[in-house]
């Protein structure tokens, strides 16, 4: 419990019982993500539902407001600095880094992030109110990624968030989320995108970024939870 609260304090806005935090709990709530972005899907997907039924717009409002209050805008920050990076460095991978961790943010971060919640939104849009289970499986599938990245990719940085979780993740956690994943894919065909996007995204990151650092897993977890929601649009 006192791991699943570290997981939700960091993840979330939500309140949580105050804990004292041993060494390794930070790193080791990584795995506890999946389940806390299922708490996340659930309040998204109440939220889209109850709104969906006085108008289709208004839901998906209602969902994308939810989804960035509660989460804090968190893995958005992210995105925006990854963009900001890549956009800056012209090749340059120190450079990249070094405005990655601008706290600043420039043109091409917010046009990341403005492009990512039009996309949330109108998807969103397109889902409810009829596939709101859909909602609740998103965000704890793409909680799954950085359980994969921390342990097969690099870390930029030898402090911070990625430099942290690196290596946290056992085999025994990959073997577990994986078997909940394969139940999961039984109800919800559209989970069955959910390796192809965590190879698709994780070569990306290795071949263009060359590995993983806190803003990187940030803008990953959005750029999954975005590609799940095209996949339910499409199925």
């Amino acid at each position: 419990m006192r791991r699943l609260a570290v997981a939700i304090r960091f993840l979330t806005r939500l309140p949580t019982p105050r804990v004292a935090m041993r060494e390794g709990d930070f790193a080791a709530a990584i795995r506890l993500y999946p389940l806390v972005g299922m708490v996340i899907g659930a309040l998204v997907a109440a939220a889209g539902w109850g709104a969906a039924q006085v108008d289709p717009w208004l839901g998906a409002l209602a969902a994308l407001g939810v989804w960035v209050g509660v989460t804090g805008a968190l893995h958005l920050d992210g995105l925006g600095d990854v963009a900001d990076g890549l956009g800056a460095a012209h090749g340059d991978r120190t450079r990249m880094l070094d405005v990655m961790r601008d706290p600043h943010i420039g043109s091409f971060g917010v046009i990341a992030i403005v492009l990512q919640l039009a996309t949330k939104l109108v998807l969103l849009h397109l889902l409810l109110p009829g596939d709101w289970p859909a909602l609740i499986a998103i965000p704890a599938a793409a909680r799954l990624a950085p359980l994969v990245w921390a342990r097969m990719l690099p870390s930029l940085r030898s402090e911070g968030l990625g430099a942290s979780i690196t290596g946290a993740t056992r085999a025994r956690d990959l073997i577990g989320w994986a078997l909940v994943l394969a139940g999961g894919c039984a109800f919800l065909p559209l989970l069955l995108a959910t390796p192809l996007l965590l190879i698709a995204l994780g070569w990306w990151f290795r071949v263009r970024i060359g590995g993983m650092t806190g803003d990187v897993h940030g803008a990953g977890i959005e750029l999954f939870e975005t590609g799940l929601l095209v996949t339910a649009v499409l199925a």
